[in-house]
C-alpha cells in the first residue's frame, strides 16, 4: 500500500490490520486474539480445512495457551472452527446453509436500514461516503485485502447512521461462512467495480429520498455472490 493511501486508513480500519506478535494491548487477550483469528480466517489466509496448533498460535501472539483456547471456542461456536478433543483443531469448511440464511436475516436488516436514511437526515451517510471514496483508492491500487475491509465497513457504517449498530454486530458474529464465500468471488474480474457501483447507486438513492431505488440497490447487491455459488464451489471444491 502506497503511503497516500495510508493516510486514509482510519483508527477502525487500522484495527483490523494483520496481527502481529506482542500486538496484542486491548481488551481482553482472548477477545484480541478471536478477532485476529475470525479475521485470518475471513480472509482465507486461513484456509478452510486448515489444521491450526494452539501452542503455535500462542507463540506468535507472545501469549499463553489459556486466551488462545478461550478464542477457538468462540469461533466453534461461530461455526468457523472444529476442535476434536485431544486430537487437532482446524478451520471449517464453508456452510452453503449457514451462509444463505446468514444472508436472508443481513437482507432484512439493510433493506430497513436503507429505507429510514433514505427518509432521514442525509448528512448521516457522510461517513459511508467518505468510506465509499477510500474503496475507490484500494480499487485503483488493487489492494483487495483492503478493499474487502472497506466493504464490511461501508455497511457497517450505514447501520450505525440508521442507529442500529448492534444489529450488525449480530450480523457479523455469523457472517463468517458468507464472507468466505464473498472473499473468494471478489476476485473474480468486474466484481471489486460492481460493489463500487452498487455502494454508489444505494448512497445516491438514499441522499435523493428514494427508499424504493436504495432497497432495489440494496438487494441487488447483496445477492450477488450467492448468484455464483456454483462457479465458485466448481472453482474451490476443497473448501465447501
Amino acid at each position: 500500500m502506497t503511503t497516500d493511501s495510508m493516510a486514509f486508513m482510519d483508527d477502525d480500519l487500522l484495527s483490523r490490520a494483520r496481527p502481529r506478535q506482542g500486538g496484542i494491548k486491548r481488551v481482553s487477550a482472548s477477545q484480541q486474539i478471536h478477532d485476529a483469528l475470525r479475521e485470518r480466517i475471513v480472509m482465507l489466509e486461513f484456509k478452510p480445512g486448515q489444521a491450526l496448533s494452539r501452542a503455535e498460535l500462542a507463540r506468535d501472539y507472545g501469549v499463553s495457551q489459556t486466551p488462545v483456547r478461550d478464542a477457538m471456542l468462540k469461533l466453534e461456536e461461530e461455526g468457523l472452527l472444529l476442535i476434536f478433543p485431544q486430537s487437532k483443531t482446524e478451520v471449517s469448511k464453508i456452510d452453503l446453509v449457514h451462509a444463505r440464511e446468514t444472508q436472508f436475516l443481513r437482507l432484512s436488516i439493510e433493506l430497513e436500514v436503507a429505507r429510514k436514511l433514505a427518509m432521514g437526515r442525509k448528512e448521516d451517510i457522510a461517513p459511508a461516503r467518505k468510506i465509499l471514496i477510500r474503496q475507490e483508492m484500494a480499487l485503483e491500487e488493487d489492494n483487495l485485502d483492503v478493499f474487502a475491509r472497506l466493504d464490511m465497513l461501508f455497511h457497517h457504517a450505514l447501520c450505525e447512521a440508521a442507529g442500529v449498530a448492534n444489529l450488525w454486530q449480530l450480523v457479523t458474529s455469523r457472517s463468517g461462512h458468507i464472507d468466505r464465500l464473498r472473499n473468494l468471488n471478489l476476485p473474480d474480474p468486474g466484481k471489486p467495480a460492481n460493489i463500487i457501483h452498487y455502494h454508489r447507486a444505494i448512497l445516491d438513492a438514499i441522499e435523493d429520498g428514494d427508499p424504493a431505488a436504495a432497497e432495489r440497490a440494496i438487494r441487488e447487491h447483496l445477492t450477488g455472490t450467492l448468484s455464483q455459488v456454483r462457479e465458485i464451489t466448481a472453482r474451490y471444491p476443497e473448501f465447501f
